[in-house]
C-alpha cells in the first residue's frame, strides 16, 4: 500500500446510483434448504419463488392477527 494517495482528479459520487436495489443474500439450514428444494422440485417452481410465495403468505397472516400493515 502507498504511503499517499492522489485524490486531486476524483470526481465525488461518480459510481452513486440512488435507484440501485441491493439483494441480502439469505442463508438456510441445509435441512431447509433440502426440505424447500424438495418441495419445489414437486411443485415445478424454482426454490426462491416457492421461499417467497410462503413469506408472503406468513406476512400476510401475521398483519391478520396483528392488524398492522
Amino acid at each position: 500500500m502507498k504511503d499517499e494517495y492522489d485524490f486531486s482528479n476524483a470526481e465525488r459520487g461518480r459510481f452513486y446510483r440512488p435507484d440501485t436495489q441491493l439483494n441480502i443474500p439469505v442463508y438456510l439450514d441445509q435441512d431447509v434448504e433440502s426440505w424447500f428444494a424438495e418441495k419445489a422440485k414437486m411443485k415445478g417452481v424454482n426454490m426462491q419463488s416457492l421461499i417467497n410465495e410462503l413469506l408472503r403468505k406468513d406476512i400476510s397472516l401475521i398483519q391478520e392477527v396483528t392488524g398492522k400493515g
